[in-house]
């Protein structure tokens, strides 16, 4: 399609604009306003913008709230194994400090089910994850402000050595049980920081290597003392899947470091110890979406106290299959709007998994899903515009914060190839072979950027904007220059230059529709072959992607990367091997195993891999916009940019998929996992009008 036909049906679509949406919904009970985003009905503004504590609401309205539930709340509440059958009413479900939503356009009305697409188990789940999600703090939708959630608000001392939580009094897991400070610390001292249960800690328990501590002050009091500044470890609260809080009084009595009687009473489930059904509930991983014991251990789920692990979102899982799962809402969920309605207005979540791309992109013009971004690439966008009155859809194209983006094996198991990909002057070639613009003009209908990798994005404004066009002009001339200085020749004339051993070399560019558009792939595979790199291109899904990636067997990465400065300061995953998690985009595997196991195993990094660890951890310690955090921020970027550890093809907007009777749903600033998907959104005050 042209560029200008997309627009015009972009166009077509009203520019994609949201309007004011209005419900006739519950409520009327309470005497306070129904105060929305839309209109405030007078209300003054609290400390934190669209929310208020409830003495801070009361107050600025002039008003007493009173509670009102879910009217089916007792019957989503029999579906969850292991919750009392008689719910205590609402007031008394709810803490005694709720947190008070002004929706963004009307009061909502309870029901209804949302439905959901993702790829696979673990396999584009994240945008669905981020729909119930919560945690001790989140960014507000201008992708700048942190605002209270679970916690009620937080204090820094003078050096950001002292990071101290308050939380609310009554707070309730999904269950009943008390969430207090305990559950803090015993998600990090004994599921973060156990290597029983995570073989090695994550970057964000830890601040320059080091472990925190994590002290009980009271119940509703918890705080987290540095061995060095971290100011970012704040924000990492807010955009992280990973919740800072796990349930003790579920998890800790199969703990033995808590519980003498775990093992045993864990025989009595019928699993080996008590590590091992804290693994079926909590997994392994800091990842949110383990499969529960209902696919992991699905012969012992009747000997287990539930189903699946407690929680603190707005919906919890009461199946989970190798088809999808569905959930029902939390009776005691945290939040209520300004009328005292509790949150989730949805009764029921269903998630459905079709691996096949154009299976999920068919079942969305049909209009068989209320919500989709993840998973969703520009290619796909002229279909589901075009079909948007049809399926009583909206279609809403965002920008990316990561770019597309590519990476050769340094550390390949094939010393051959290992030898070359480990050569700079391969990944020069490599990059200057790459055609943007004609990538941008066809396979992105010229709505991309074209941009080189440096890590950050955007680029911080104390960093030169030269990196961003880093070796991105097309020049194959050069290329093939490069390529023969390093000893790759056509040896025996079939046009793709072999090995300087005088192997053979086929570039395999396995990649996932999730991570990378299919048409960029083919389009650089062809661009490569073109200076005589021979290449063979596959689609394969996310889980095979990911478990070749792990094992070290990918000729080429592909996916998306990049990440805000915010991130960055509490998250150093881009900047140390295998730079970035298992579900995103990593390379130099054997660097990584190296560092993880100071030297003992693994191949040494190079020195300038070395340079970025030391100085992300000393960026992450420095006081933010001082002249030492810019100069580090420069060097990351510049050993980043210049060595071409990953080579960045364009950034591009990317479709956000909305049902038309989706409400409170407000226009995204950016198509992104950065920020966690719809988390700044608050997707716990959707509601469907059906």
């Amino acid at each position: 399609m042209k560029t200008s036909m997309f627009w015009y049906k972009l166009a077509g679509a009203g520019l994609l604009s949201l309007g004011l949406l209005f419900s006739t919904g519950t409520t009327a009970l309470a005497s306070c306003p129904a105060a929305t985003v839309a209109d405030m009905k007078g209300v003054k503004a609290g400390k934190y913008p669209q929310q208020f504590e409830l003495s801070e609401f009361e107050r600025n309205a002039g008003c007493k709230m009173t509670f009102q539930g879910n009217p089916d709340i007792a019957k989503l509440n029999a579906k969850i194994r292991g919750n009392t059958r008689n719910l205590p009413p609402v007031e008394q479900r709810l803490p005694s400090e709720p947190l008070i939503y002004a929706p963004y356009d009307s009061i909502g009305k309870y029901g209804g089910t949302l439905d959901v697409l993702s790829n696979a188990t673990e396999a584009g789940t994240s945008d669905f994850l981020s729909v119930r999600h919560v945690n001790l703090v989140r960014y507000l939708d201008d992708l700048t402000t942190i605002v209270p959630n679970v916690a009620k608000d937080w204090k820094w001392n003078s050096d950001f050595t002292q990071l101290t939580f308050y939380l609310r009094k009554g707070h309730k897991w999904s269950d009943g049980h008390p969430f207090t400070a305990e559950d803090v610390k015993f998600w990090y001292d004994h599921l973060a920081l156990d290597p029983k249960i995570m073989e090695k800690p994550k970057d964000y328990v830890l601040v320059g290597g080091k472990r925190m501590t994590v002290e009980v002050i009271d119940p509703q009091t918890v705080r987290f003392n540095l061995p060095a500044p971290k100011p970012g470890l704040l924000a990492h609260f807010a955009f992280s899947f990973a919740q800072g809080f796990q349930p003790k009084h579920f998890l800790g009595k199969y703990h033995p470091d808590l519980n003498p009687d775990a093992d045993k009473l864990a025989k009595q489930a019928g699993f080996e110890n008590g590590l091992a059904v804290i693994k079926a509930y909590y997994g392994n991983s800091d990842w949110t979406d383990t499969p529960s014991p209902l696919l992991n251990a699905p012969d012992k789920v009747a000997k287990l106290p539930a189903d699946v692990i407690p929680t603190l979102e707005s919906h919890i899982y009461i199946t989970d299959t190798t088809e999808g799962r569905h959930l029902v809402a939390n009776p005691y969920f945290h939040i209520v709007d300004t009328q005292g309605n509790q949150l989730p207005y949805i009764n029921e979540q269903d998630e459905v998994y079709k691996n096949d791309n154009e299976i999920r992109i068919l079942t969305l013009v049909n209009g068989e899903a209320d919500y989709k971004a993840q998973s969703l690439q520009l290619s796909s966008a002229p279909m589901l515009l075009e079909n948007q009155e049809k399926g009583d859809y909206t279609i809403y194209l965002k920008p990316e914060i990561t770019l597309s983006n590519m990476s050769f094996n340094v550390t390949h198991p094939d010393l051959d190839k290992r030898k070359v990909f480990a050569d700079l002057r391969f990944r020069q070639a490599m990059s200057l072979a790459i055609n943007r613009d004609e990538i941008n003009d066809v396979a992105l209908f010229g709505q991309g950027t074209p941009k080189q990798y440096t890590g950050f994005s955007p680029l911080p404004d104390f960093v030169d904007k030269k990196w961003e066009s880093y070796m991105i002009d097309y020049n194959p001339g050069k290329a093939k220059s490069l390529l023969d200085q390093i000893g790759m020749k056509d040896n025996d004339g079939d046009g793709f230059r072999e090995l300087p051993s005088g192997k053979k070399l086929v570039l395999n560019m396995n990649f996932s529709t999730q991570g990378i558009d299919p048409q960029i792939v083919e389009m650089v595979g062809q661009n490569w072959a073109e200076v005589g790199i021979q290449t063979t291109v596959k689609e394969v899904t996310p889980d095979e992607y990911r478990s070749a990636q792990s094992s070290n067997q990918l000729d080429v990465g592909m996916w998306r990367s990049s990440q805000p400065l915010s991130i960055v300061m509490g998250n150093n995953e881009l900047w140390v091997p295998p730079f970035e998690n298992y579900f995103g985009h990593r390379t130099g595997m054997l660097w990584a195993e190296y560092v993880d196991s100071n030297g003992s195993k693994g191949v040494k990094p190079p020195a300038y891999v070395m340079q970025l660890i030391d100085d992300v951890n000393a960026f992450q310690s420095s006081p933010i916009g001082s002249a030492e955090f810019k100069r580090l921020g420069q060097r990351m970027v510049k050993n980043m940019t210049e060595n071409l550890l990953k080579i960045g093809i364009a950034q591009k907007p990317a479709p956000i998929y909305r049902k038309n009777s989706l409400k409170n749903f407000v226009e995204f600033k950016t198509h992104s996992y950065e920020y966690y998907r719809t988390y700044p959104y608050r997707a716990t005050q959707w509601y469907l009008d059906e």
